[in-house]
């Protein structure tokens, strides 16, 4: 399937309508600079017309039954699941990920990624938020119901711009909220046609879509009839929306930059561990909040290990997201990219080793090889900053504590993995490691129905499963005196 080459304006979906604007931007296909289409720029004056939609629909669809919830949820993952195709070429043009395929060993590309979103649309319409007692005596019972916020700000990134809008947007509808959501300006489009199709499964005004930079993110998120905030991406904006928050007492869930380290103890088999390591740190090119973005590896194993990521690293295929074959795409945007350039550069002045990678690509588009550094330790920017790219530091060490140290002494607390073939020592360090999700012989292997969150710098809240549902609710205590 082809997608059309003239470029076409991109609208905002609101109260079941599509929504032009005076002003528009470009779309950029980053594997090769191309304007792929314009997308409306929403003016503060039409984030108040998605508010005040979303204000008016949320009642009546916060008391419909909740099986008439769950079944429509249903019926917009079948939707997804219809249209997924079209969804995934846009998120490769897009976001740059290759199509990749969907099963065991297949890339995990734009294809898993809307197969990601019809999956986490299925599981919240299985769940139930069921009254819960919580004391009964002879003299009185108290009993916990979970009602819906009202209206839900969400504010996608740009790395998974269909997945984690997904995360968004469907646990706060299933539970009766409704929704407005704004998707980053570098991965527009892809997030406004899943939005205009979904709205169509669903009543006038429960999902609605703004667009623009920041300065249509802080209308939103400050408009007084947004009850809960939802944000995913850096930790420095994510502070401003926490102290917006703040000011105005509204809750929020915050999943922010990650600097996930692994720890690779001296009994793991490098042969064995290698490709999944690998895939924990370069998935989508690196751009994961939950990627390993700093392996401390015993000396013991350190040569080796590092000998055979470079190999799977130089074997990999990288190119435009449509070729046939490719597994790595290019940065999604300049910023990044320059970013990526840079701690790179730092670490080459600082004497460190580029074992492969390590220059950009030549030719269109923001191609950055995979690269492998070694001979860097704790303070080294390339160590100590998220890089949310194709690079990876790799760091020696010898005593295991020094290693938990070093893990744990930055602000960064999404994730964290151990490598080890003792599950019980494995166990006993993951236990010490400040992430909200520690994984064992694996790395950023998330799951619907497992809550993920971050501590300290990465934010706060949980998304997933049980605990996520709740977290688009609030709790109403409801005591009888018998």
């Amino acid at each position: 399937m082809k997608l059309e080459t003239i470029t076409r304006t991109f609208l905002n979906t609101v109260n079941g309508r599509h929504v032009p604007a005076d002003a528009t931007f470009e779309s950029f296909n980053p594997a090769t600079g191309e304007v792929i289409g314009h997308v409306a720029r929403s003016s503060v004056a039409q984030v108040h017309d998605a508010v005040a939609a979303a204000r008016a629909a949320q009642p009546a669809w916060a008391a419909r039954p909740d099986a008439e919830r769950k079944a429509l949820m249903l019926k917009v993952a079948q939707t997804i699941e219809k249209h997924a195709e079209e969804l995934a070429l846009w998120v490769t043009r897009e976001q740059g990920k290759p199509l990749g395929g969907l099963g065991p060993g297949q890339v995990p590309g734009s294809r898993f990624e809307v197969m990601g979103c019809k999956v986490w649309t299925e599981v919240p319409a299985s769940l139930d938020l069921a009254p819960e007692v919580v004391f009964e005596d002879s003299a009185r019972r108290d009993t916990v119901y979970r009602k819906p916020f009202g209206v839900v700000a969400a504010i996608a990134p740009w790395n998974w711009p269909l997945l984690i809008a997904i995360w968004q947007m469907i646990p706060a509808v299933r539970a009766g909220n409704t929704v407005v959501i704004k998707p980053s300006e570098h991965t527009s489009i892809g997030t406004l046609e899943l939005v205009r199709l979904i709205s169509a499964e669903l009543p006038v005004g429960v999902i609605n879509s703004v667009s623009g930079g920041g300065d249509v993110g802080a209308a939103l998120v400050e408009h007084p009839d947004v009850d809960k905030i939802m944000f995913t991406g850096s930790s420095a904006t994510g502070a401003k929306i926490a102290a917006t928050a703040a000011r105005l007492l509204k809750p929020t869930t915050l999943e922010l930059g990650g600097n996930d380290a692994a720890i690779v103890m001296p009994d793991a088999d490098p042969k064995a561990i290698a490709m999944d390591l690998f895939w924990g740190a370069f998935i989508n090119m690196g751009q994961t909040c939950a990627c390993a973005k700093r392996v401390y590896v015993h000396e013991s194993l350190h040569d080796e290990l590092v000998s055979e990521l470079q190999a799977i690293a130089e074997a990999v295929p990288m190119g435009e997201g449509t070729q046939e074959g490719m597994a790595m795409g290019p940065v999604q945007n300049r910023m990044q990219f320059d970013k990526v350039v840079s701690l790179v550069e730092s670490a080459r002045q600082a004497g460190a080793r580029i074992v492969c990678g390590g220059h950009p690509s030549p030719g269109a588009g923001h191609f950055f090889p995979l690269t492998l550094v070694t001979g860097l330790g704790d303070g080294s920017p390339l160590v100590d900053e998220e890089q949310f790219g194709p690079v990876l530091p790799i760091v020696r060490y010898s005593r295991v504590e020094d290693a938990i140290a070093s893990a744990n002494r930055l602000r960064a607390g999404l994730g964290a993995s151990v490598w080890s073939s003792d599950l019980e020592a494995a166990r006993e360090v993951a236990s010490r490691m400040d992430a909200g999700t520690v994984w064992i012989n694996q790395h950023g292997t998330i799951h619907p129905m497992v809550p993920f969150g971050g501590i300290k710098g990465s934010g706060w809240g949980v998304e997933f499963g049980l605990d996520g549902l709740k977290a688009v609710t609030q709790a109403q205590v409801i005591s009888e005196r018998k």
